[in-house]
């Protein structure tokens, strides 16, 4: 009995020498608050690199407000009000953003930058719909504002509230259209159901002024539509929503055309409303200004992380935002023209996709340009993109460069309208 108990207690001693061996051999225990804190974890902000390129608009947009046109004092005091606010925006959204980014990556709402397959960029997981939260503060801004400017009996604060009920149609169909991924037939009908607020609370004019080459064949300088231009409008805000979302597919280039657009219609409307006398005229292009300011300000918030390489993807919900915001201001700032001519690198773009979104050539999920690993350079595709077309035209190119050349073409598309709006004033209307 007295041998079995010795034998026993030696087994168990080394049991007990194994086990601390392997306790020693292996390693420490990670907390797991950490392990999550860096999955959720994107790139700090380039604010500052945002900022000094938007000084290129913002600065010849200032000169004309405040020192080149003498705008009525009542006005631009309402105009510095939405500015500041508007830039409280731009530091809301930049705090914003990586807060709604932890939320997404949690409901698994990720995708990988398929422009940089192959390298170490293309295997991180990057939140998507990131829209949501520009959309989201342009619309508590843009509410926030009619305490400042609009009172109760004000004729513009029923137009004012059905554009942003448009806008807000039409961020939230972004957003299910990011979840649920829906048809590209399905998606070019969804701004046509956004805008039916803006067109039922619609009391302006529905006239046209004919060109003055074109009045002894119409017989009249004014032409009044009726209805029809009510479905102007409707097909306007369609084609503006769906043509920033085609427009794609580039680190910044979804915030960065809107950023140049939106820059360019601030500048058309400080013109306008500093050639014009008429008291209505000029209130339809500061309402303009009231929206384009927190849109442009908002969008460079989300530039600073989407810009290359980008930690965050905007999604539909961004550029159908975007999109409608845009046409809202054409239509109500009686603008429509110019806002097409703005669009046109859009309307290019348009034009070389619609065989493929016609079905008359088979079309892609993707329509991206080629990326090769070992060199970084994009090669273009013969998918029908104005990005595939710059690179078959230009040749290879860093996504970057290419990006930077997309955004200087939509820049001259704004300068060019500038140049034919002065050239043909007088002449044409």
């Amino acid at each position: 009995m007295h041998s079995l108990k010795r034998r026993g207690s030696a087994v168990a001693d080394v049991a007990a020498a194994a086990t601390k061996e392997a306790q020693a051999a292996a390693p420490p225990p990670q907390p797991p608050s950490s392990a999550s804190s860096a999955e959720h974890q994107i790139a700090p902000s380039k604010w500052l690199k945002v900022l000094s390129f938007s000084l290129l608009f913002i600065i010849p947009y200032m000169y004309l407000l405040l020192f080149h046109y003498r705008v009525e004092e009542e006005l631009k005091r309402s105009i510095l009000i939405n500015a500041a606010v508007s830039a409280v925006g731009f530091v809301v959204t930049v705090k914003l953003i990586p807060v709604a980014s932890k939320y997404v990556l949690r409901r698994n709402l990720f995708g990988y930058d398929i422009n940089k397959k192959g390298t170490l960029g293309g295997n991180i997981k990057i939140p998507e719909s990131l829209g949501i939260a520009v959309g989201i503060v342009f619309l508590v801004l843009a509410i926030l504002f009619q305490y400042f400017n609009f009172t109760a009996d004000s004729n513009w604060l029923v137009e004012y509230n059905a554009a942003l009920a448009s806008i807000c149609f039409m961020t939230l169909l972004g957003f299910v259209d990011d979840v649920l991924d829906v048809p590209w037939r399905v998606k070019l009908l969804l701004p046509s159901f956004a805008a039916l607020p803006l067109l039922m609370a619609y009391a302006g004019h529905t006239t046209i002024i004919i060109p003055k080459p074109l009045i002894p064949y119409v017989g009249q300088e004014v032409l009044d539509l009726g209805w029809l231009y009510k479905l102007y409008m409707g097909l306007l805000a369609v084609f503006c929503t769906n043509c920033v979302n085609i427009h794609a597919g580039l680190n910044g280039l979804e915030v960065g055309q809107t950023v140049v657009i939106a820059s360019a219609i601030l500048i058309h409307n400080v013109m306008q409303i500093g050639a014009s006398k008429d008291p209505e005229y000029q209130q339809a292009h500061a309402f303009s200004i009231y929206l384009s300011q927190p849109l442009l300000a908002t969008s460079l918030a989300l530039l600073s992380y989407n810009w290359h390489p980008s930690s965050v993807f905007v999604g539909d919900t961004y550029t159908y935002f975007a999109g409608m915001t845009m046409a809202v201001v054409g239509i109500l700032g009686h603008f429509s023209e110019t806002l097409l001519i703005f669009f046109l690198p859009q309307v290019l773009n348009f034009l070389l996709s619609l065989p493929q979104l016609a079905g008359i050539i088979p079309c892609p999920r993707h329509r991206l340009p080629r990326f090769d690993p070992k060199t970084g350079l994009l090669t273009g595709t013969n998918d029908g993109t104005l990005v595939n077309f710059f690179l078959r035209l230009f040749g290879r190119m860093t996504e970057q460069s290419l990006c930077l050349s997309l955004l200087a073409f939509q820049a001259l598309a704004c300068c060019f309208c500038f140049l034919l709006r002065w050239l043909l004033a007088g002449w044409y209307k």
